[in-house]
Formats: C-alpha cells, sequence, structure tokens
C-alpha cells in the first residue's frame, strides 16, 4: 500500500486571508511539492491568479488546479473527486492543500475525504487523508459580518437563486468544524476586543487550535503535517453540542472576564408553538449561538431543530420522537438505540425541550423566566393541543 497523501483544507469567509495564507505556505514550504486546488466562485479564478503569481508557482513542475464558477461543497464536489483522484495517481506530490470558496461549508468538504462515492466509483480514502482542516476568520469584519443579518443572496454570493442561506450561518458553521482557526488581521483590532473575540470563538469551539495572525503569517508545521483531523471528534466538537452532551460540567471559568457564558435549558413540558415562535422573533442580542432540540404541542409528534447564529434563526423538523412511532418500529429503535431508555419519561417517552444558549453578558435568569412562560401551562395541557394556535406552516404526513 502507498503512503496517503496528507490534505490540508483551507475555509473561511470572503475576504478573511485564505489565499494570504495559502501563498504563505508556498513561500515557506521547506522542499514539500504542494499541489493546490484553487475554488472561487466567479467564471474567472482570480484567487488562482493570485496564488500563481504570490506564490512563485509554476505550472509546468507543479500542480495548480482551479475550480470555478461554483462551490466544492455543492455544485463542484464531484469535479473535487475526479481532480484530487487524479493527482492522487499521478504520485508526483507529497502535500495536496485546497482552498475553498468563501461561502463554502466545510463538514461536506470533509466528507468528500472520508466516504466512498458509489456514483462516480472513487474512494479517495485509498489515496489521501485529511490532515487538516483550517479556518481564517477575519478578526476585524467578523462580528460587523456576523450581526448584518445578510443573506448569501443579498451580497451576489449564493450558490443560485436557491441559496437561501444566512451569512451568521455560514460563519457558525466554519468556526464549529476544524482542527485550526487562525484569527486574522490581528494589527487591526485592539487587545481587548482580540481578547474578547478569542473568548467568543473558543467557546463555540472549544477543541481547535486557535491562533492570532496578521497577514496570515504563521508557522507552516501548525497546519501541515499535523494529524489532528478525525471526522468523528471533528462532527462532535462544536460548542454547542458539547454542551449539550457534558451539561453543567462543560463551563470554563476563563471565559468569564469577557462576560462569555453558556448555559442548557431543559424542560419536560411542550411549549405552546405560537408563545414560543413569537420568543424566538424577539430573541436577546446577547446570544451569539443557540441551537437543539424543541418539544411543540401542536406538533407533539416531531422533534424540532432550533438553530440561531445572530440575527438567523430557523426551526424546522428533525425526527419523529421515538415514543411518537408505532409500536413495533418504537421497539425496534429502542433495541438499536439503548441509550435513549437514559433519559425516558414514563408518560411522554423521549419528548423534551433541550436547548443550548451560548452569549456575551447572559442573563440566563430572564431568558429562563421568559422560556418558561412559553411552556404550556396546567390548563392548556388538558386542552386538545392539535387545535392551538399553530404558526408551522410545514405538510408533515403522519405515521399512524
Amino acid at each position: 500500500m502507498e503512503k496517503k497523501i496528507p490534505v490540508t483544507v483551507l475555509s473561511g469567509y470572503l475576504g478573511s486571508g485564505k489565499t494570504t495564507l495559502l501563498n504563505h505556505l508556498l513561500n515557506n514550504r521547506d522542499g514539500l511539492k504542494i499541489a493546490v486546488i484553487v475554488n472561487d466562485m466567479s467564471e474567472i479564478n482570480i484567487d488562482a491568479d493570485l496564488v500563481e503569481k504570490g506564490g512563485h508557482f509554476s505550472r509546468v513542475d507543479e500542480n495548480l488546479v482551479e475550480m470555478s464558477n461554483g462551490c466544492i461543497c455543492c455544485t463542484l464536489r464531484e469535479d473535487l473527486l475526479i481532480e484530487v483522484e487524479k493527482i492522487a495517481k499521478a504520485g508526483d506530490v507529497d502535500y495536496i492543500v485546497i482552498e475553498s470558496t468563501g461561502i463554502s461549508e466545510p463538514v461536506p468538504v470533509a466528507q468528500t475525504f472520508s466516504y466512498i462515492d458509489e456514483e462516480l466509483g472513487i474512494d479517495l480514502t485509498r489515496f489521501c487523508r485529511l490532515d487538516t482542516m483550517v479556518t481564517v476568520v477575519d478578526a476585524y469584519r467578523f462580528w460587523h459580518d456576523y450581526e448584518s443579518g445578510d443573506r448569501l443572496l443579498d451580497r451576489k454570493q449564493a450558490v443560485g437563486e436557491e441559496d437561501e442561506r444566512n451569512l451568521a450561518d455560514l460563519l457558525i458553521d466554519q468556526i464549529e468544524f476544524c482542527d485550526v482557526l487562525l484569527l486574522n488581521k490581528c494589527d487591526m483590532v485592539t487587545e481587548e476586543q482580540l481578547n474578547a473575540l478569542t473568548k467568543v470563538v473558543r467557546t463555540v469551539q472549544p477543541d481547535a487550535e486557535i491562533i492570532p495572525t496578521t497577514f496570515s503569517e504563521i508557522d507552516p508545521e501548525k497546519i501541515i503535517n499535523t494529524h489532528r483531523f478525525n471526522f468523528e471528534k471533528a462532527s462532535q466538537s462544536a460548542g454547542w453540542l458539547q454542551e449539550l452532551m457534558a451539561g453543567p460540567e462543560a463551563h470554563t471559568p476563563e471565559t468569564e472576564e469577557y462576560g462569555i457564558q453558556s448555559f442548557v435549558y431543559k424542560r419536560r413540558l411542550p411549549f405552546h408553538s405560537q408563545r414560543f415562535y413569537d420568543w424566538i422573533g424577539r430573541m436577546p442580542t446577547s446570544i451569539v449561538r443557540a441551537k437543539g432540540i424543541s418539544w411543540c404541542a401542536t406538533r407533539n409528534d416531531l422533534a424540532l431543530l432550533l438553530s440561531q447564529a445572530g440575527p438567523s434563526v430557523s426551526i424546522e423538523l428533525v425526527s419523529y420522537w421515538v415514543a411518537a412511532l408505532p409500536k413495533e418500529q418504537k421497539d425496534r429503535t429502542i433495541m438499536q438505540n439503548p441509550d435513549v431508555l437514559n433519559d425516558w419519561d414514563v408518560e411522554y417517552g423521549d419528548r423534551m425541550t433541550k436547548l443550548v444558549f451560548i452569549g456575551v453578558e447572559l442573563d440566563k435568569e430572564t431568558i429562563t423566566k421568559e422560556l418558561d412562560e412559553c411552556l404550556v401551562t396546567p390548563e392548556e395541557a388538558d386542552m386538545e393541543w392539535s387545535e392551538m394556535e399553530d404558526p408551522f406552516n410545514w405538510e408533515v404526513k403522519s405515521y399512524q
């Protein structure tokens, strides 16, 4: 078996400094023969041109693959598979570095290197190993972009008209799934601003190595051949998920200095759907990130996923509660996942609300009180829940 080619993926929103980082790597590679794949959304690949000029890159004796007019996490994913396999089979490089487009989500890119593509018959795990997922954050513009409320469509950066993604969601996705996180442009913020942002990022992403940089200058060994990437670990590295699994033990006291807190809200009563929906619309701005499962009375059989990043808030169907399944399917599900019974209620089964809140100067007592006021009252608990006000417009085919 030939040695697998290690791969580093660079993610980060537009203008954060990914291309500058790539050029820095190419200028300080210590004889390493690197193949570069640059993904840019424009038809003319500007980033590839910058890399070629700034990185002293020669098309003749090295690999520079330009992937334009699409995003490697979706529309160009097949092209990425084909190009990486081609580079790997040629066998004349030591390393592959991929610069994702600024609107790319890192998870689908990582999956490309973690699973066999049955349709194309390509298994990159035979040739490559994903070494490091790097996210570059613009320390100067982060809060401006995060709090803007803009959609990618508003900024003419979407992948087609149907791309409804919000910029804040994208920024959080890129932070939550990485091994190394560069807080770049540190020369443009004060030490206090940098410290506060670092603490917020650390709470959102507890596992990554966070490195402050200027002009993306970094020791290449920090992101090349680190052997840091593990898909299962990376999938569970988000701060909200760790908080949800660990509860109060997940708190890190050093964040208190900058007013960054997190807590889990857990209840065994359903929300009055309309009151909860109204609260979501006026969620306190101190909440940086909220995510988790909600139980709403009018959708008693369905677990609802609440996801918030800055001004972007969504609530959507995620699954049926196990307790709501037909008996045969419920028994089979419990047999396959016995851990479900660890938190099983005699009356309600696995139905519950479990939400994580991460934020700056969070008023836990007020948020908890407001959410408690959204729960069904004793009088409402005796009513027919399906006849209550329902703000959700999903049409769901019932199991029954």
